[in-house]
This record gives structure tokens, C-alpha cells and sequence, in this order.
């Protein structure tokens, strides 16, 4: 049985420091590895890693010798705008945020519809296309000189960008998508353009080419505007925890006098005072009152934590009770809070083989269609169009069509849709069972999965304690007792008193007039109770709470009460002591249980051949009593928030083959699980889950089932498998496809040139064919999986 390690993570100081940059204009694999190589190539800097999706580099270089306004000046001379990232809590990142992206919201609109009208008016060039030049008798729609007003209007607008863009890329040598995109899309349109003026050649327009090429790039990239958006929302809602102002007051707690200060001013060692309801500026420690704290932003476990003298405290926590004052021990990046921000935004950094794969590829296939449009033209040129043999002949015009031929049949159309459409298929049959998967690699990583890490509350429990025990003296019923204990429960809203309310609302208990009350905090309630039910005049003496609550009131435990509790806690369960009229009369037990679908969602995962660990920041003993009932045997207890995250790592670790990691998932719900869940190779979050959670996690169970954690993985490999059918169909396509194009099949006899306009077909029926496997998702259904025995 695997236990954890208590110790906290520290950071060590080192010669190096991590350098954060937020990178502007990448717009695929192939910019990645271009920025990726222009930081390597820096003096100083010994690692560096880009993420696509949310356009942070984090840089690892030597003190003193790089500085992130240098790396940021250098990568802006080559095309993508840089700055760097201002990594200390504050509002005024979230707020310049909010302010980009509301400005940028209008715009996603228009390209939206934008590409909605290029994609439905391309599609109607598909099928409605005259099949000779300038054909009479059809609609305007049909007419070519219709076709290149709209292509040439695509080009001029929504294209501008892509074509810009891809030229700038070569320019300096970093070709991307753009440019692949752009010369197919700058090819066609030429060819359709002379074809146009030139009936006489012969060659037919695909002015519709062009069209669709934009509207799906257009759509493409709305889709990631959107999903950039919302990983960086959530991260500003993470960053707003953190509270604005702190009450800065004197050690002396006879001196009340307080100074409303920023919380960026506040230095280790000074006292703040924290009022009921607000949250904590600081880690710190308490150095006068008592309270109960709300620390479920941070352990995700839901019963308030009672907190007295030199009890620590944790920045962003919420104060629910009494008054406290702090001594500071620890603020800004150096806070809890800020550790968190920073092992998600440093696992989110992390990149996925494919995406890896994806980054080599890219830059260099740009560069090869063009080698091989340009051999092409002088193959024919100087060898081809002089073969007498060949039949029909061919022409002066033959090198030229065959180069275009080759730049339209090698459009990356195919390879482009391959993975979204699947994904968007995928995650469309995923939404309507309760599931959202997010992108390729996530698929890649559930194909692969080895290992199933499942946070405890709220999770594999349900999340709100409830009662499961009562247990009374002689003298009096359970339901009496119960009925007491929530009458005296009833002025106050702790966690267990609420539960003990909502079993006696369960049971349509009466409750009885509370005469009056006492109420410490973090021990219990003492109430004075008339029950007009019973034929009784003198009021009834009723405390609920703690042991210590009671042994203060001088109320006597005896062995027998001793024993079963001590019974009761070693399963794992919470206790409230209640006595009436100063003698003990029971205890009522109060657990978080199990989800209904815990045990099957375990044993379905096991029997798939996945090993199943139990991590929670709960006490060791309701961690064990956890995992016997759920029939797991890997254990990892009285977990720190900041050390999930290298529990997680260490998991991954192959020791038998360290070249071969093990794949890792990781199933939480809170803020305290969101670096694990970008730590691990898959990140599943429950919807009921903080929004943090759900945005870092790579699969959102919608509609709250745990057992949902099965049927993602079953649906997450179905659609992986079309991927790499989508994706081996475009690149046989291109195999295919461009030596058809170069005239390969025409110089052996086996038939004729393949035109421009054939080679335009054959990419549309190419992205017809990746669309149409994809949709053959649709044909999958998902297994009823039945929670009953």
C-alpha cells in the first residue's frame, strides 16, 4: 500500500530562473517550433517550452544573463508579437484580460458569420458549377464570373490575414499553416483567374476552392479564439481569490486602531485583521481569536476547519465566524495560492508527443510541396513535354499546369480537417451522454492510459455530509433525539448542523420552540427547548456538538459512550455529542458517502486493466476505510495541495523503462486538484466542480456520474481511432495525389494530366471523405451502463 510523503514541495535556488512570456501570432505546430528555436538559439537559455493554446513560453536561463525583455524584443523582430508575463497576483491582469477579450468578443461574432456565408456559398459552387466556361442558362450563383467576385472578396477580407500572415512566415523562415494555406488558396485562384481569361486554354475555374479554404480556417480559428478565452478566464477567476486590501493593525490587541492597505504592501511579519465573512489576504498565522475557516477552495474537503491561537491560515480561504487577527508569514508569489497558479500554468506547458510530432513536420512540409511544384514544372519543361511517345502529346502549357496541379492537390485541406471534425463529431455524441473532451492529444492520452487517480470529496464521494448513525441511550428514540438535535441545530448553518437538519426534514420531523441559545464557535450549541408535543411545562436543556463542548459543560462520558465513538471514528466518521438536561444521551455519526457509482465506476476501470489509487487530503483512516469499500489498494492520504501535483509526476515515472512514462489520470473537482489535473496526462473534472478544475481538465463529465469516467474513455478511443483513419486517408491522399498531380500516371501511359480543376476536385472529395468518416461516429453507440447489481 502506497503512502504519501507529508513534506511539502520547495523550490531550491539554482542558477537558473524560469522566464514567462506571453507570445502573440503563433497560429500552429510550425510556430512553435520556430519560436521554441529562436529561444534556444539565445545565449543563456537552456530550455524552452511553448504552448499553442494559451501563447505562454516558459523559459528556463541563466541568472543575470537573459532577461525576458530581451528574449521578448528578439522574438517581436521575427514576427510574433511578445511581452513579458506579469506573473504577481493582481487585478490588473485580470482586468486587462476581461478588457481584450470583450473587445475581441464583437470580432468572433462577425467571423462566425462570416465564415458560415463563405462555407454555405462554396458549397453551393460544389454542386452547381457549369462543367464548360462561362456555361448560359444558369443563375447568377452558377456563373463564374459570380464565383470569382466571392473568391476574390474571401481574399480580400477574411483572407487578408492568412495570406499576410503566411507570407511574413516565410519571410523569416518560419513557414507555417498560413503559408501552406495561403499558397493553396493564391494557386487556385490564379489558375481559376487565367482559366477565366483564357478560354482558350481550356483549363477549368475552382474559384470555390479558395472560398471554402477560408471559411474553414476562418472557423478554425474562432473555435481556438474561444477556447484561449475561456482557459484564460478561468485563471483570472482563480487569480481573484486573491482579495485587493488587507486591515493592517498593531500586535497589540488592546490597541484596535486598523489601515486599510493594498494587499501587494502587506510584508511578512505585520498583523492583519480578518472580520467573519471576508477571505484571507495572506498565509499567516492566527495571533488572536478563534474562528472556523472555509478552506474548501484549497483542500476541497467541505466542513469548515475550526482555527485558534498559532493555527496556520491560507490566503484566499474564506473567515466564516468569529473575528482573528494574523501575524503574515508568507505573501505574494510566495502564498499557496500563488504556488497553485503557478504548477498549473507550468504543467499546462507541457506538450503532448503528437503535438511534438506535429511541430518537426510542419515546418518542413511547406518547403516540400514547393520543391516538388518547382521539379515538377522543370521535369516537364525541359524532359516532358519533348517525349514523342507520349499519348495525347503534351503541350507548352503541360509544366505549368502540372506545378499548379501539384500546389491545389497538396492543399492541406484533408490533413487540416482530419482532427477537428472527428473531435467535433466526438465531443457532439459526448455532450448529448454527458461528456466534453477536449482535442487530439487527450485522445491520445486515454488510447495510452495506464494509471486512474481519483481525488477523494467530491469525487468519489458525494460531497455533502450527511447522517449515517444515531445512536441513543434507553431513555429516549432516535428520532427524538434527532429531532432535539436540530431544533438546537437550527440557529446556526455549520455543515453538520445542516445535515442534521436535513435528516430530520428527511424523516418530516416537528421541531420544537427554541427558548433560547448559545453558540461557541467550533464546539457546539447549548438551547433551551419547550416541546409543546409532549405534556411537559418545564423546558428541556439540549447540547449538541463536540466532546470538548461537552466536557466543558461538565457533562460525563462514560466508557461504554467512549468506546463507541472511538468505534465510529475509526469508520471514518465525524462525530456531534448530544446530552439532555446535562446527561449524555448520544451521538450521531455524520459522513461524506460514497457516490452510488463509485464501486462499479472502480471496478469497470480495473477490469479494463487499469491500476486505481486513491489520492485525498482527508486523515488516513477514512482514506483506508475508502478504499476497502472501493476495493482500492493504492493509497496516497494527508495529501498537501501543492504536493498532488508531484505525486501525480512521480506516478508517471517508468522505472523498469524511463523512456516509456507511465499515462497517468487524474479525477477531481477542486482548485486544489487543478495542478494535478494539468500535471497528469488526462484531467477529468466533474462539473459540480470549481471552474479552475473544469477549464486546466482535458474531460468534463457534464452531468455529474462518475461512472461517465468509463464511457469517456470508451467514446475518447473511438474517436482517436477515426482520427488516425482520417489522418491516414490524407496522408495516402497526398501520397497519391501528388504524384497524380506531377503526371506521374500521364508519363508511364496509365493516362492522361491531371488539371488544376481535377486536382481541386480530388481535395474536395478528399475533405468530403475525412467529413463523412467521421460522421460515421454517429454509428457508435454508447453501452447502457446499469449502477444496479
Amino acid at each position: 500500500m502506497v503512502k504519501s510523503n507529508p513534506n511539502p514541495v520547495t523550490i531550491a535556488e539554482s542558477a537558473t530562473t524560469t522566464i514567462v512570456l506571453d507570445v502573440a501570432g503563433m497560429k500552429c505546430a510550425g510556430c512553435v517550433g520556430a519560436v521554441e528555436k529562436h529561444l534556444l538559439a539565445e545565449i543563456g537559455v537552456k530550455s524552452a517550452c511553448v504552448n499553442l493554446l494559451t501563447g505562454v513560453a516558459a523559459i528556463a536561463a541563466e541568472r543575470e544573463t537573459v532577461t525576458a525583455e530581451k528574449l521578448a524584443a528578439k522574438l517581436t523582430a521575427k514576427g510574433f508579437l511578445t511581452q513579458p508575463r506579469i506573473v504577481a497576483l493582481n487585478q490588473n491582469r485580470s482586468h486587462q484580460r476581461q478588457t481584450k477579450y470583450a473587445q475581441a468578443s464583437k470580432q468572433i461574432l462577425w467571423q462566425l458569420i462570416t465564415a458560415g456565408i463563405l462555407l454555405g456559398l462554396s458549397a453551393v459552387g460544389h454542386f452547381t458549377q457549369p462543367t464548360t466556361h462561362l456555361h448560359h442558362g444558369y443563375s447568377a450563383l452558377n456563373n463564374f464570373w459570380w464565383h470569382w467576385g466571392l473568391a476574390t472578396l474571401a481574399i480580400a477580407f477574411p483572407g487578408r490575414s492568412i495570406l499576410v500572415d503566411g507570407w511574413r512566415s516565410l519571410w523569416h523562415g518560419n513557414p507555417n499553416m498560413n503559408t501552406l494555406v495561403g499558397l493553396g488558396i493564391i494557386t487556385s485562384y490564379t489558375a481559376s483567374v487565367v482559366a477565366l481569361l483564357l478560354p482558350n486554354l481550356g483549363w477549368e475555374c475552382f474559384f470555390e476552392e479558395p472560398v471554402m479554404i477560408i471559411g474553414f480556417i476562418t472557423l478554425g480559428r474562432t473555435l481556438e479564439q474561444q477556447a484561449k478565452h475561456r482557459a484564460a478566464n478561468a485563471f483570472d477567476r482563480l487569480l481573484s481569490l486573491q482579495p485587493t486590501s488587507a486591515r493592517l493593525v498593531s500586535p497589540d490587541p488592546d490597541r484596535p486602531q486598523e489601515i486599510e492597505i493594498p494587499v501587494e504592501q502587506v510584508k511578512v511579519g505585520e498583523y492583519l485583521r480578518v472580520l467573519p465573512g471576508e477571505k484571507i489576504p495572506t498565509d499567516g498565522a492566527i495571533r488572536w481569536g478563534e474562528t472556523t475557516i472555509d478552506e474548501s477552495m484549497m483542500t476541497g474537503e467541505s466542513i469548515p476547519v475550526f482555527k485558534q491561537l498559532g493555527d496556520v491560515v491560507i490566503a484566499g480561504t474564506v473567515n466564516q465566524s468569529g473575528a482573528i487577527s494574523i501575524e503574515v508569514t508568507r505573501t505574494g508569489d510566495d502564498t499557496t495560492l500563488a504556488q497553485i497558479i503557478a504548477l498549473v500554468e507550468a504543467a499546462q506547458t507541457r506538450k503532448a508527443p503528437v503535438q511534438k510530432l506535429a511541430d518537426t513536420v510542419a515546418g518542413y512540409f511547406t518547403y516540400g510541396v514547393l520543391a516538388i511544384a518547382i521539379l515538377t514544372f522543370l521535369f516537364w519543361y525541359f524532359i516532358g513535354i519533348h517525349n514523342p511517345s507520349l499519348d495525347p502529346s503534351a503541350s507548352s502549357l503541360t509544366p505549368l499546369k502540372a506545378a499548379i496541379a501539384v500546389l491545389v492537390v497538396a492543399c492541406p485541406c484533408a490533413l487540416g480537417l482530419a482532427t477537428p471534425t472527428a473531435i467535433l463529431v466526438g465531443t457532439g455524441i459526448g455532450a448529448e451522454s454527458g461528456l466534453l473532451i477536449k482535442g487530439g492529444d487527450v485522445l491520445e492520452a486515454v488510447y495510452q492510459l495506464d494509471t486512474v487517480v481519483f481525488d477523494k470529496t467530491g469525487t468519489l464521494t458525494e460531497g455533502k455530509p450527511q447522517v449515517t448513525d444515531i445512536l441513543t441511550s434507553d431513555t429516549i428514540s432516535a428520532t427524538e433525539l434527532l429531532r432535539l438535535a436540530a431544533a438546537a441545530e437550527s440557529v446556526t448553518n455549520h455543515p453538520l448542523a445542516t445535515a442534521i437538519q436535513q435528516e430530520a426534514t428527511r424523516l418530516d420531523l416537528h421541531l420544537p420552540i427554541i427558548l433560547n441559545t448559545l453558540t461557541q464557535v467550533g464546539l457546539g450549541v447549548a438551547a433551551e427547548i419547550s416541546d409543546h408535543s409532549t405534556s411537559a411545562e418545564i423546558p428541556v436543556q439540549v447540547m449538541v456538538g463536540n466532546q470538548r463542548w461537552l466536557a466543558a459543560r461538565q457533562i460525563e462520558i462514560n466508557t461504554d459512550w467512549q468506546i463507541t465513538a472511538d468505534r465510529l471514528t475509526s469508520q471514518g466518521k465525524t462525530l456531534v455529542y448530544v446530552a439532555i438536561d446535562g446527561v449524555m444521551m448520544g451521538l450521531i455519526g455524520v459522513t461524506d458517502r460514497l457516490r452510488s457509482d463509485a464501486i462499479k465506476t472502480v471496478k469497470q476501470l480495473q477490469d479494463m486493466g487499469l491500476k486505481v489509487v486513491l489520492l485525498t487530503g482527508d486523515r488516513q483512516p477514512v482514506a483506508d476505510l475508502i478504499a476497502q469499500q472501493l476495493g482500492i489498494t493504492d493509497i496516497q492520504a494527508e495529501v498537501l495541495p501543492q504536493d498532488k501535483a508531484r505525486i501525480i509526476q512521480s506516478l508517471q515515472v517508468n522505472q523498469i523503462s524511463p523512456d516509456l512514462p507511465y499515462k497517468v489520470a487524474m479525477i477531481g473537482d477542486g482548485i486544489n486538484d487543478a495542478p494535478a489535473l494539468a500535471q497528469a496526462d488526462l484531467g477529468i473534472a466533474l462539473n459540480a466542480g470549481t471552474d479552475i478544475a473544469i477549464e486546466v481538465a482535458d474531460i468534463i463529465l457534464i452531468r455529474d456520474r462518475l461512472l461517465d469516467v468509463v464511457y469517456s474513455i470508451q467514446l475518447s478511443k473511438a474517436t482517436l481511432t477515426k482520427i488516425r483513419q482520417n489522418l491516414f486517408w490524407a496522408a495516402i491522399y497526398n501520397l497519391m495525389g501528388i504524384p497524380a498531380a506531377a503526371g506521374l500516371l500521364y508519363w508511364y501511359g496509365w493516362g492522361t494530366m491531371l488539371s488544376p480543376s481535377a486536382a481541386g476536385a480530388m481535395m474536395a472529395l478528399s475533405s468530403v471523405s475525412v467529413v463523412t468518416n467521421s460522421l460515421l461516429l454517429k454509428l457508435t453507440r454508447r453501452q447502457q451502463i446499469s449502477i444496479e447489481n
